[in-house]
């Protein structure tokens, strides 16, 4: 794999993380516990789309085979995504897509953090903007595991239980393969080591606040760096690909 390739793996990872789970906020709308909440899970999901659609349209530059970002968005099968198995799963009730989102706004505020050090000078200005849009993204999701953690008995139970469910896709967000290596030596890429340490502490202080326990000794679920997935990532596709496959080259 040369340089080239790595960068093109490593933006889709990026992109396709953000493109999934904005599309899983974004199912949220007109189903929101209350109007201001599911206001604010839409303009997140914006967010993620933003970004995503910048560095799709980055990935594509970088290929260098005249696809756009919508070809990458609409045209590839599941196999070909790298998004990690946590933004794909179903949005359950409120405390599970909470407790989703706390723990990828965790990691994608410390991430971007970094990110905007990186020697491409493209993807340091994505991660600038994204970096602070993540910041809004953690102060909610933080908030809310709170709330719901130190609130009533039902909702405690409802946020522990989620955090137990999706504890077994964190690992994976921290996992680097070849890709990471080119790209640490070209100073492009995120060493994601420092950033599982502050992970956890972050994680951790906001679980002790929400009277959360953090699990132990789970099996950690991998496979989407080699673009093996869950079943619900072929649900998802279906529905956000079908009228681009349907009508291809559509405009509105």
């Amino acid at each position: 794999m040369n340089k080239q390739e790595a960068l093109f793996k490593y933006i889709l990872r990026i992109a396709d993380n953000n493109l999934v789970l904005g599309h899983r906020l974004s199912e949220w709308t007109g189903r929101g516990p209350m109007l201001e909440e599911e206001m604010a899970l839409c303009n997140m999901a914006l967010d993620l789309l933003g970004q995503a659609n910048a560095l799709l349209q980055y990935a594509a530059q970088v290929e260098g085979k005249g696809r756009t970002e919508d070809d990458l968005a609409y045209l590839r099968n599941d196999r070909d995504f790298y998004n990690t198995l946590l933004a794909e799963q179903p949005n359950g009730d409120w405390a599970f897509t909470i407790a989703r989102q706390f723990l990828t706004d965790t990691f994608d505020f410390y991430f971007y953090d970094e990110l905007r050090k990186s020697a491409d000078h493209t993807l340091a200005g994505i991660a600038a903007k994204a970096h602070k849009e993540a910041t809004y993204h953690l102060r909610h999701s933080s908030a809310w595991t709170e709330r719901l953690g130190d609130g009533t008995e039902e909702s405690h139970q409802r946020m522990q239980r989620a955090i137990h469910e999706l504890w077994r896709f964190t690992d994976e967000l921290f996992e680097m393969n070849e890709v990471d290596d080119i790209l640490l030596r070209e100073k492009v890429a995120v060493d994601l080591r420092g950033v599982k340490t502050k992970w956890n502490q972050k994680v951790d202080e906001v679980l002790a606040a929400a009277t959360l326990q953090r699990p132990d000794n789970v099996f950690m679920q991998r496979g989407s760096r080699e673009g093996i997935h869950t079943e619900h990532l072929g649900h998802l596709l279906a529905e956000m690909q079908h009228l681009h496959r349907t009508h291809p080259g559509v405009k509105w």
